[in-house]
């Protein structure tokens, strides 16, 4: 996380541990994800994780080491197989992370850049996928994949893909949907693929990435990462912009295009949850500026309701 400012290395007292401010003073991004989940799991954000350990999700196959007591015998009076019961919390489901870190990710008026956001929630994520003994991988992108951590589980593979997550860099040309095509072929396991960009990409090459990975069997969930300043363009003097992504530069005063501009990014903004909606997918865009709790409490909805038709 590029900062000036000095980094605690002890989680905070008395702040809410999900408000982004807290959570840029912070050193390292193991203990941003811990802090987060902590702080969801604290008082009225505990309700999203509360399940039904009884409510029977599948059968599997018996392998040498389950618990005997498991064993469904019902089953094996009928059909002479042994299998072993599973419940929905007991079922693995894989999450696949994919990350902007395009240049336009770089952008930030709060303190802290988009892409700074997007990792907080990415690493809150994997921690919070890894404590629930499913898999996570991560996808860091621009235009084209740009560093990988396949999926896994365990301590080790929450530190690599934390690893790549500060590794990550704003630079490059934004190519979502592309990326999204790409790589639909490429996920060997059906999941949750947990998508954080800005998403400013043509949208019928967003909406055609999307597809494919519908067809192939995967519940992508579209979290867009926007600055307020974005939004709103709240300036009131002359300014030069610089195209984030090599498309030039311009001085202009933003009260005579705010209006215009205000329409424009809000028409991006439906456009894109109106097809990702007419996919049946989530959709949510997030303001740095607000705590990122959000973000897991989606990513549990979705879990679960993957889970009770049969995860993978």
């Amino acid at each position: 996380m590029d900062s000036q400012t000095t980094k605690s290395s002890e989680k905070p007292k008395g702040s809410n541990p999900l408000d982004p401010a807290v959570l840029d003073r912070l050193d390292g991004l193991a203990l941003v994800a811990r802090t987060v989940v902590e702080g969801l799991l604290s008082g009225h954000h505990r309700s999203p994780l509360r399940g039904s350990s009884a409510e029977f999700a599948q059968h599997r196959q018996y392998v040498v080491g389950d618990e005997l007591r498991r064993l469904d015998w019902k089953v094996f009076a009928k059909t002479d197989r042994l299998v072993v019961k599973e419940y929905f919390e007991e079922t693995t489901l894989d999450c696949h992370v994919l990350v902007d870190a395009s240049e336009s990710m770089g952008f930030g008026s709060v303190g802290w850049s988009k892409l700074d956001y997007a990792r907080w929630c990415s690493a809150a994520l994997a921690h919070l996928v890894v404590a629930q003994r499913d898999t996570v991988g991560l996808v860091v992108f621009d235009e084209k994949e740009r560093a990988k951590v396949p999926p896994g589980n365990g301590a080790e593979q929450l530190a690599a893909v934390l690893s790549q997550l500060e590794l990550a860099r704003p630079e490059g040309a934004t190519g979502v949907g592309g990326v999204l095509g790409w790589i639909a072929g490429r996920l060997k396991r059906r999941g949750l693929v947990v998508i954080f960009s800005d998403f400013f990409d043509e949208l019928d090459q967003i909406g055609t990435g999307l597809e494919q990975l519908r067809h192939a069997g995967h519940e992508p969930i579209l979290i867009q990462v926007v600055d307020p300043l974005e939004k709103s363009l709240d300036i009131d003097h002359l300014v030069r912009f610089d195209g984030l992504e090599g498309t030039g530069q311009k001085r202009l005063d933003p009260r005579a295009i705010r209006a215009a501009y205000q329409e424009e990014f809000a028409r991006h903004a439906r456009e894109l949850e109106a097809r990702a909606r007419g996919l049946g997918l989530d959709f949510v865009q997030v303001d740095t500026s607000r705590p990122v709790d959000v973000v897991l409490t989606t990513y549990l909805t979705g879990r679960n309701a993957k889970a009770r038709l049969g995860g993978r």
